[in-house]
């Protein structure tokens, strides 16, 4: 899948001939493009949210693009900014860096280099979300996906709607891959208790479980019976 698809930019450039030619080349690109030409729209713009990348002129109708720079970098939410300004001087350079700036470029400049180098930071921020997700404990394996952040499941790309408790329970598996659980066991790591008696609640969930996620529910492929001893995950990587 490109890296660019479905992606919302945002360009704040006062020269009517630049924004027309950045739009034509992103628009070229697949990208998705929204341009304001003034600093004081361009900052109730960012509040709103709702683009994957701004790229920003330093020399602006009321708010200069540093000022919208600092304002973007003082939000939760990171979006890659590329700085693009007839100031090439390194120190204009250097402060858009420290600004929070992902990278910087100088007028003029080619339409070319300037999409690949939104491409690299499109990369660079995918390759963090995936980080981000393995150390938040993310799994998928052969077509089954668990974020622990959003409580997200996929199977095979789709969404499974999951209990709260159906859902702490495939994530405990998926994150223990091969490791043989007993009903006691998973009362213990799931429900908080392990009370004897109650194991039939554990049963229960799994029946569910296998519902949802296994193509054959009576063949399981996923989560396993070990006669005798519990269950276990087959198979998890996370990523």
């Amino acid at each position: 899948m490109s890296t660019c698809e479905n992606k919302c930019v945002l360009v704040v450039e006062d020269d009517p001939d630049i924004a027309d030619m950045l739009a034509i080349h992103l628009l070229d690109e697949g990208f998705r493009v929204e341009h304001v030409a003034d600093g004081d729209i361009a900052s109730e713009r960012l509040m709103r949210g709702g683009f994957d990348m701004l790229l920003l002129d330093i020399m602006l109708p009321g708010a200069s693009g540093l000022d919208l720079c600092r304002q973007a970098r003082r939000h939760t939410a990171y979006i890659p900014i590329i700085i693009i300004s007839a100031r090439g001087a390194e120190s204009q350079r250097i402060l858009g860096l420290e600004l929070g700036a992902d990278d910087y470029i100088s007028k003029p400049f080619s339409a070319l280099e300037l999409v690949a180098r939104m491409r690299a930071l499109f990369r660079r921020e995918a390759a963090f979300g995936r980080e981000a997700r393995r150390a938040a404990g993310a799994v998928e394996q052969n077509g089954l996906y668990l974020d622990p952040v959003t409580r997200v499941v996929q199977l095979d790309g789709k969404p499974v709607a999951l209990t709260a408790r159906e859902f702490d329970l495939l994530l405990y598996f998926a994150q223990h891959p091969g490791q043989v659980f007993s009903r006691i066991d998973l009362l213990a790591k799931v429900w908080g208790y392990s009370h004897a008696g109650y194991e039939h609640t554990v049963n229960t969930h799994i029946n569910r479980l296998r519902c949802k996620i296994e193509p054959d529910p009576a063949q399981p492929t996923r989560i396993l019976t070990v006669w005798g001893v519990g269950y276990k995950f087959v198979g998890g990587e996370t990523t």
